[in-house]
């Protein structure tokens, strides 16, 4: 596509030419086309300062392997705009990330996203869990907020996936509940919420229960008016760097406004998962 305007760079043709461009190089990283996608960026940034553009060809360079690069773009969003989170935490992911890999390492496969269903809130249904045991920081490199994770029963741990990759292990006061649950037939989906350099967080959601599995609750937590909400456009793709934030006043959008707000750090408490000796407890 061509855009000769972009030379000219006044009146309205401007902001009608940087907000297709913006388009663009969403759709082009949701397609998980990186190098088209930095291009994209590059133009945009051409007509001026911009902390989103430089948010989103910080995540192509990261994609494409380039590791320098990207660092060297998020310092400039957060310069641009300090109250940046998006740049500020993935600073310091690459600092981690390039103490052990250096400026480059391999570009990443295009990765699995979970359903955007998983992430609203269920009473009962959904439950968050951190990871322990994570894998090396040059693997949890290229996972992001969003990304599927499959979870995995072996003896008495409870492994999740993501991309095909062990990234750690479902910590054991949410796991042990779960194991039973699934040994006796329920299903479960999850996904990604947070990370940080070396922490990671994930929802996990009961997708069916199995008939013998009835009256058990997958996450015993007290029911409140607050567990089910409206969510829009925003955050989930956001800290992918792929919203532009006038998207984010779609209110008809099904996706993910504000993944810090959507799932608070605590919801389901540590005495749900207290050790049970024969049968899970009936709610």
């Amino acid at each position: 596509m061509a855009f000769p305007e972009i030379e000219k760079g006044t009146g309205g043709n401007s902001v009608r030419i940087k907000r297709q461009l913006s388009e663009q190089a969403i759709a082009q990283a949701s397609d998980g086309r990186w190098a088209e996608t930095a291009e994209t960026n590059r133009k945009i940034l051409e007509m001026g300062p911009d902390a989103e553009a430089e948010n989103r060809l910080a995540k192509a360079y990261w994609e494409l392997g380039e590791l320098g690069e990207a660092r060297e773009h998020y310092q400039i969003a957060l310069a641009l705009d300090p109250t940046n989170r998006i740049a500020e935490r993935n600073i310091e992911r690459l600092r981690v990330l390039m103490s052990e890999a250096g400026e480059k390492t391999v570009a990443a496969e295009k990765a699995d996203k979970a359903p955007v269903a998983i992430f609203v809130e269920e009473t009962g249904k959904t439950g968050f869990a951190m990871l322990t045991d994570l894998a090396a920081p040059r693997t949890l490199a290229h996972v992001n907020p969003g990304d599927a994770v499959e979870l995995l029963p072996e003896g008495n741990r409870l492994h999740a996936v993501a991309n095909g990759t062990r990234i750690g292990i479902v910590e054991p006061r949410v796991a042990a509940r779960l194991l039973k649950l699934l040994a006796d037939g329920n299903k479960y989906s999850a996904g990604i919420t947070s990370l940080g350099d070396r922490d990671v967080r994930i929802v996990i959601r009961e997708i069916f229960q199995d008939p013998r599995n009835y009256g058990k609750v997958s996450f015993p937590t007290a029911a409140r008016s607050t567990d089910l909400r409206p969510y829009t456009k925003g955050t989930l793709l956001r800290e992918e760097e792929l919203m532009e934030e006038d998207l984010e006043e779609d209110e008809e959008d099904e996706e993910i406004e504000d993944l810090d707000r959507v799932l608070p750090a605590q919801v389901t408490g540590d005495e749900a998962f207290e050790e049970e000796t024969d049968e899970l407890e009936e709610p």
